[in-house]
């Protein structure tokens, strides 16, 4: 099958590489043409734009920053609405606003194109390993026609409903993620204060109620004093104010997270 990807920083390109492992032809942009090379080097094209990278290709791939990012490359003047084909299938893998992301499906269907949210859970790390967790909003019929690339890039797959229910799990997962990281960093900070070795409370919280895998992976990490992996805290920020956008719009409340 003939793939394209459009975004190829710390979370595209991993899952990229991964794709072509799995024995498809790949068409690639990417803003920066360095990012491109290790694709390069195993066989990727490079197109000169996002159409071009549509033209090429029967399933495209988006991961890029944010809403306005997706908009441009699959709406804008060069974008992959100008290239595709009836029947090509998109499939967004950024954080985006829902709202956004079901306007962008519904531009695309104009088309005859299905179009796939389906963020992920998992990281950098995840990425490479091909570990991620993947949510997604769409037609059964698209998912199923999606599955088999799916799989490699994670083992969990969950249809979350109709176009944008990948994006709303995905709020949800980094509203938790976020509100726990921001108590473990509190617990962890007070604990210094008060004189503690940080780890060792990190380990008795890790035995206790309070365990979680952003406690072992963020605690690990905040106990070292390390910060030199993982994803860009503003990245996170648009995150939460996209929760905070879906509250409000619902008019419900989520007081940890607006502080």
């Amino acid at each position: 099958m003939q793939l394209g990807f459009i975004g190829l920083g710390t979370m595209g390109r991993p899952m990229a590489l991964n794709l072509m492992r799995g024995g498809h032809g790949m068409s690639v942009y990417a803003r920066r043409p360095a990012s491109a090379q290790p694709l390069v080097d195993d066989g990727a094209t490079v197109c000169a734009s996002p159409a071009s990278v549509a033209e090429r290709s029967d399933v495209v791939f988006t991961m890029v920053t944010g809403t306005n990012d997706v908009e441009t490359v699959v709406l804008g003047a060069d974008g992959v609405i100008h290239g595709v084909d009836e029947g090509t299938l998109v499939i967004d893998m950024s954080t985006i606003d829902p709202p956004a992301a079901q306007a962008i499906a519904l531009a695309l269907s104009d088309r005859g194109v299905d179009m796939l949210d389906a963020p992920v859970s998992g990281g950098p790390q995840g990425a490479v390993d091909a570990a991620l967790t993947i949510m997604v909003g769409g037609t059964t019929t698209a998912l199923e026609r999606a599955r088999p690339l799916f799989a490699l890039l994670g083992p969990t797959v969950v249809h979350m409903g109709e176009s944008g229910a990948g994006q709303t799990t995905k709020a949800c997962h980094q509203l938790a993620l976020l509100v726990t990281a921001q108590g473990a960093a509190e617990a962890l900070t007070l604990a210094a204060r008060c004189g503690l070795d940080v780890e060792r409370v990190r380990q008795v919280m890790m035995g206790g109620v309070a365990a979680s895998r952003v406690l072992d992976i963020f605690g690990t990490r905040m106990a070292s004093r390390d910060f030199s992996a993982g994803i860009e805290s503003r990245l996170y920020h648009k995150d939460l104010d996209i929760a905070l956008g879906l509250a409000h719009d619902r008019g419900t409340a989520l007081p940890a997270a607006a502080v």
